[in-house]
């Protein structure tokens, strides 16, 4: 167990993580030239083009160093504030870091929420400053704010170029050194942490975990603690590049375990695996369920899909286990599902995935976060909300909450009127403002979750130009004053396009909807009264006219009232239509609210 190190990677979005992990793979000969390409550990095209790691991935390393043979094991991790649990996991079954950061950009805010969930578990961090060809690099700069942050010594950062392998030797040198072997007990009971899983079409769920204490054999009858479920341990092994079976995984290694399981919720990210024989008492620590935060609804655009669309989400959701979905019913849209996710990101890969994974167009509707409402009846009781046309009667609502989160945003201290005035106008209130350096400033603010869902993350960049970075966690529910804002089609309610929106901000919303709706929707035969309501009020109206048909063309001369009774009775003819007319709603319109700002 001596010769063990059990690390992970903590980087913000494109500060090169992928790149150092496929040097370290070089350098540490894991891979043939045969088997190298760029962002190795990225096997998802969605992951390659974006430059983005969405799933974790972990490989075994030997490197020899003398006459010492050492095991590396390397955790990788999402980048993105909404895989957070899964970063927090990852972290939980290392007991190093490698804090890398960019020597352009400089500390990023979602480095410093990982950073802090890493110093929590007392992991040992190795400062890695990274790109340093890159002419922009400014590393003097950039070390002194890594100082001021974790309160190391210069010589302590290491300065590595992952693009060229500048500086790897002496980072896997450091590995070694720095990082502390696993503690843990061969003869104790079974507790192995399970940090990950990924769905095998063939052999079921293969859970990825680190043996905490004991010994996992082949063909040992295991219990998974959170679910209560047993299950065979049909086969252990680590992990190369492909997985290489073994008899057994000792305590301080990192290995799989695949028993033939069907359901992705059984395997929960964050479950203690223990024996039957001998079980432990206690889980280990840290297991939460991981609870949707972003609500939409996904509907196929040809209704005879459904079934089809119900499929795609039952295999997406093996391979992904955070997703969660259940059948709804929409008057303009007919059958669809009501599905979860971590957040807008999280969203955008779904839906993504699903077009070119399994061929289906699909329409989104717009996203929402989840309510609790109280009702007068019963002001204990609370019911959860996460669809508008969920949202109780007026009259018997008591109150209803909204979740609120704690938001960090990292920017040049030029631009920080400019965010405080967006954070202001999105309900935001300021915390605290602390200066990094003299021009890179870190701000908090508590602000409702509903509020960054839209277009809040796209307008931060826009206003900082891209100088600044944005990280956020949930904190609580509070009480709010929501009202459901309905938009009326020729009197008829499309409840696709329902929102619930604070009621300072609805009459604006409602207007400018309308006015985009009158945009997007194809003009009719008939008029059509595009109307924004809270409850039986009208607050908004636009109306959109007719195409006209000359029906005088063919009139040649004569007398007036031969032109009017044809107008006449084209007029009638309107009227009638309008009572029947359908008016068919663009897909576009159902995204019309994410687009109010263009």
């Amino acid at each position: 167990m001596k010769n063990i190190r059990n690390f992970c990677i903590i980087a913000h979005i494109d500060h090169g993580k992928s790149t150092l992990a496929d040097r370290l793979l070089d350098v540490t000969k894991t891979v043939t030239s045969r088997e190298k390409m760029a962002q190795l550990l990225d096997n998802m095209d969605l992951e390659r083009e974006r430059g983005i790691t969405i799933k974790s991935h972990a490989i075994q390393m030997d490197y020899v160093r003398g006459k010492d043979h050492f095991r590396l094991n390397l955790i990788d991790t999402p980048g993105h504030v909404d895989f957070s649990y899964e970063v927090s996991r990852s972290i939980a079954a290392c007991e190093g870091a490698l804090l890398v950061v960019d020597a352009s950009q400089g500390i990023q805010a979602q480095t410093i929420s990982n950073l802090y969930l890493a110093i929590e578990h007392d992991l040992e961090i190795i400062p890695v400053l990274n790109k340093l060809d890159l002419p922009g690099a400014n590393p003097d700069e950039v070390s002194d704010q890594i100082i001021d942050l974790i309160g190391c010594k210069l010589e302590d950062i290491l300065r590595v170029s992952a693009k060229t392998g500048d500086g790897v030797q002496e980072l896997l040198d450091a590995i070694v050194d720095r990082i502390p072997a696993p503690k843990g007990e061969e003869d104790a009971p079974l507790q192995a942490l399970i940090f990950d899983s990924v769905f095998n079409s063939y052999r079921g769920i293969e859970a990825i975990f680190r043996v905490r204490n004991g010994v996992i054999k082949k063909g040992q009858k295991v219990k998974f603690m959170a679910t209560d479920k047993t299950y065979f341990a049909d086969e252990v092994g680590i992990l190369k590049l492909e997985k290489s079976p073994r008899d057994e995984v000792r305590a301080g290694d990192v290995g799989y375990l695949i028993s033939g399981i069907k359901d992705a919720r059984e395997v929960k990210v964050g479950d203690t695996v223990t024996g039957t024989d001998w079980p432990a008492t206690v889980a280990i620590e840290g297991f939460t369920d991981v609870k949707p935060m972003v609500f939409a609804g996904i509907y196929p655009v040809d209704t005879e899909e459904f079934e089809e669309l119900r499929a795609s989400l039952e295999k997406l959701q093996l391979n992904d286990a955070s997703l969660t979905y259940e059948a709804e019913t929409s008057a303009a849209l007919g059958f669809g599902f009501r599905c979860g996710f971590l957040g807008m990101l999280h969203m955008e890969i779904i839906q993504e995935r699903l077009e070119r994974e399994f061929n289906m167009t699909v329409i989104t509707t717009v996203p929402n976060v989840s309510y609790y409402a109280y009702m007068k009846s019963d002001p204990g009781a609370r019911v959860l909300v996460t669809n508008p046309s969920d949202y109780p009667d007026v009259t018997r609502l008591d109150r209803i909450e909204e979740p609120y989160i704690k938001a960090q945003i990292i920017t040049k201290s030029e631009y920080v009127g400019a965010i405080m005035t967006l954070c202001i106008d999105k309900r935001g209130e300021i915390k605290g403002q602390s200066y990094l350096t003299s021009d890179r400033v870190e701000l908090s603010f508590d602000m409702p979750l509903a509020e960054i869902v839209f277009d809040f993350y796209d307008r931060l960049k826009t206003i900082s130009r891209g100088y600044a970075s944005f990280d956020y966690t949930p904190t609580e529910y509070r009480a709010s004053d929501l009202v459901k804002v309905d938009i009326l089609l020729n009197s008829e309610p499309v409840d696709a396009l329902s929102a619930l929106i604070h009621r300072v901000k609805s009459h604006d919303i409602g207007r400018r909807l309308c006015e985009k709706l009158k945009e997007l929707i194809p003009r009719q035969q008939f008029v059509i009264a595009i109307q924004a309501a809270i409850g039986a009020k009208i607050i908004a109206r636009e109306t959109l006219s007719a195409l006209r048909k000359d029906v005088t063309a063919k009139c040649y001369g004569g007398d007036i009232s031969r032109k009017r009774k044809l107008l006449e009775k084209q007029k009638a003819g309107k009227k009638r239509m309008r009572q029947l007319g359908n008016v068919e709603v663009p897909q576009q319109a159902f995204l019309a609210v994410l687009k109010l700002n263009d």
